[in-house]
């Protein structure tokens, strides 16, 4: 009996085909956008934490100032003997680097182009998880005496070279001094925050205090903690040397700011989460709205069909099995629209994550939960035309017109 009750239902479905498509739009729509909102998110929550993972592992970012951002004010900078000190008297760190910028034009093989240069030591590139593609680090001859070499970013080496194959040894006219390249970077490509990380180029500090900025300043120091260290202990012990080192009495605040970056990734995860959730919840109201529109059809449906169901029960159909008619008719159409919503998801999501360069996650617990979800609208929205079908009259159904 069950079966043949499906049966007449997909019958009746393949009777109307337009208009039952038209019937689970709302559900398509809705289940599609479900899926595709909350596998994006998950994919930009998963990107958001790649990127900040990508500026260090444990890394812990000081800078000069109260606070960071337009309006900040100015405060004494830091010195590289800084770096020197919190490697030797703090515990549970595994690389220190004194790190400095400079915005500048570079020059080679009679290309221009702008970009950062950055002073620092070998230390570097630990803090940053930086590994070179083409040749060496600097050596300790060349930190201390401040020579004349670089390592370039992959976007330099693209732009000003062409992506040529041997760069090692070649000059690159730096503002006003030229350096030989001794090294390139692997592509790290976009950051945390928009910013191309490939478009930069490394050289020692005591170069880029000599020929480029013309002082000692140090803005930051990069710190990357021990993996068995207590970040909070970590970050204390820093906040004290660094205020003695500073000279700060007790009463003044801190002139410095330290950014930890996994604090910075856990919150960005979370926000986005968030607004995954809330784009989501969002855009499940269309699947109330597809349930309403299954039922508004299912009542058409029981008055144009009403002389066939009195019919039904005058020649001793029960009312129970009529209610598994219309019933199922109304959970087979929500259940087809969540298919094909959920194939309309997959394609979109694949789609849409290449374009907004997002990792596709895929997620079968969303999907199984949106095609419940769906099928448990149709039971919800069908039940009361089903019911009422079941509860006709047979002599008034036969005597409808």
């Amino acid at each position: 009996m069950f079966g043949n009750t499906i049966l007449l239902a997909l019958r009746s479905i393949r009777r109307n085909l337009l208009r039952s498509f038209l019937t689970i739009l709302g559900i398509v729509i809705g289940v599609s956008a479900v899926i595709t909102m909350v596998t994006l998110g998950n994919g930009a929550t998963v990107a958001v934490q790649t990127q900040i993972q990508g500026l260090g592992t444990n890394l812990l970012q000081i800078r000069a100032g109260m606070r960071m951002g337009p309006g900040a004010a100015p405060a004494p900078a830091f010195k590289d003997t800084d770096a020197l000190a919190i490697e030797q008297q703090i515990g549970g760190i595994a690389a220190v680097a004194p790190e400095a910028r400079s915005s500048v034009t570079l020059v080679a093989d009679g290309r221009n182009w702008s970009s950062t240069v950055i002073g620092s030591n070998n230390e570097w590139f630990k803090t940053g998880n930086w590994k070179l593609s083409q040749g060496r680090a600097f050596t300790d001859e060349e930190l201390r005496a401040g020579a004349s070499v670089c390592v370039i970013g992959s976007t330099l080496h693209r732009e000003l070279f062409q992506g040529t194959a041997d760069v090692l040894g070649r000059a690159l006219r730096v503002k006003a001094f030229s350096c030989t390249i001794i090294g390139v970077l692997e592509s790290k490509g976009q950051g945390a925050f928009g910013n191309d990380q490939d478009d930069q180029v490394l050289i020692p500090l005591k170069t880029l205090q000599r020929r480029v900025t013309g002082n000692t300043r140090v803005s930051t120091l990069l710190v990357s903690m021990a993996d068995d260290s207590d970040p909070e202990r970590v970050k204390t012990s820093l906040r004290d040397l660094l205020r003695e080192l500073r000279k700060l009495a007790p009463s003044d605040e801190d002139n410095f700011n330290v950014l930890d970056t996994k604090q910075l990734a856990d919150t960005m995860a979370g926000t986005t989460k968030v607004m995954t959730t809330l784009l989501g919840a969002v855009a499940a109201v269309s699947l109330l709205v597809g349930g309403i529109g299954i039922m508004n059809i299912m009542l058409v449906s029981v008055t144009e069909r009403t002389r066939e169901i009195g019919l039904r029960l005058a020649i001793g159909a029960l009312e129970r099995e009529v209610l598994l008619q219309f019933l199922i008719e109304a959970v087979v159409l929500a259940a087809l629209g969540g298919l094909i919503g959920i194939a309309i998801a997959a394609v979109a999501s694949v789609g849409l994550a290449q374009v907004m360069q997002v990792p596709f996650i895929f997620n079968p617990m969303v999907n199984a939960l949106s095609f419940v979800f769906s099928a448990a609208i149709g039971v919800v929205f069908g039940y009361f035309p089903a019911r009422r079908a079941a509860q006709l009259d047979p002599i008034e159904a036969l005597r409808h017109e």
